[in-house]
């Protein structure tokens, strides 16, 4: 399955060079030839999953990729089943009793089932920011250096240097360095954000999850996350939970689309939006519903 997967990823890719991107953006000059691509890692491989709140059926045998430094966007209808799938990669159902899975999500390289791996390692190697901005009621420092102590990283001069590179990483390092031990709560609703993301990134995470992270925040602030997320995409993998259909087509490399708890369509974000392969894609994209 993992070979007919990066195949179908790989041919992905190759549209890529070539699509143009929605909203006026370009990944490619319109009249280069594209390059042939080699077969893209994977970071992760959801296989016919399915997740049940007690007896409630929410995901339905959804199978996808996730590419390796990448950003993969999901998107649909409130009640689609996104943010359980989200929150499927980083254990957080097994929080709260009754809730159940089938299937497996692989991680790679080491292709284990993180369902079947310790929640604790998983979220350590999986990281989440939510929809609302949620420090800890501690110093700046505190909460990005927070999971490096769960981790028993507590030399002082090594926890500074990777407290510094999470807020290097977050792009908050400059507005951050002259407060580090001032409360977290007096930065505003957008650096707090990107303090969460430091905050996550500060463990050195193979994915990282966000769910609504900008709905919460201003034009500014929002441009600000967007801009981030370019950039991290060089060095982890992001997927990303959006209500903002022009936010996806920005930021993401590829797109998701769900419906009442099924994968409708998954694919190179250019294609998604200009070319949909699914009539009920085409209808939420376009705005008849949703």
């Amino acid at each position: 399955m993992r070979n007919s997967t990066k195949t179908r990823v790989k041919l992905l890719m190759n549209e890529m060079t070539s699509s143009p991107h929605p909203f006026g953006a370009t990944r490619q000059r319109q009249d280069a030839q594209p390059e042939p691509v080699s077969a893209p890692a994977l970071r992760a491989e959801v296989r016919n999953l399915d997740f049940w709140y007690g007896a409630t059926h929410t995901l339905k045998s959804v199978s996808m990729a996730v590419v390796d430094c990448k950003v993969t966007a999901v998107i649909g209808a409130s009640g689609c089943g996104k943010s359980t799938l989200l929150r499927c990669f980083n254990r957080m159902h097994d929080l709260y009793p009754g809730n159940r899975y089938a299937g497996e999500i692989q991680l790679y390289p080491e292709d284990r089932n993180l369902i079947e791996m310790d929640p604790g390692m998983v979220r350590l190697r999986i990281g989440m920011v939510f929809q609302k901005p949620n420090p800890f009621p501690k110093s700046i420092f505190e909460n990005v250096a927070a999971g490096l102590r769960v981790r028993g990283v507590n030399g002082k001069s090594l926890l500074y240097e990777r407290v510094e590179q999470a807020l290097r990483g977050a792009a908050l390092w400059d507005e951050a360095k002259d407060r580090l031990h001032d409360s977290a709560y007096g930065l505003s609703g957008g650096q707090q954000q990107r303090l969460c993301i430091a905050r996550a990134l500060a463990p050195q995470p193979d994915i990282l999850l966000l769910d609504e992270p900008t709905s919460a925040l201003d034009p500014i602030a929002t441009a600000k996350i967007e801009d981030l997320l370019t950039v991290l995409r060089n060095t982890v993998t992001v997927v990303i939970v959006t209500h903002n259909m022009q936010q996806a087509a920005r930021i993401s490399d590829f797109t998701a689309y769900m419906h009442l708890g099924k994968l409708v369509e998954y694919g190179v974000t250019e294609k998604v939006f200009t070319t949909p392969q699914s009539p009920l894609t085409n209808d939420y994209i376009t705005g008849r519903f949703g």
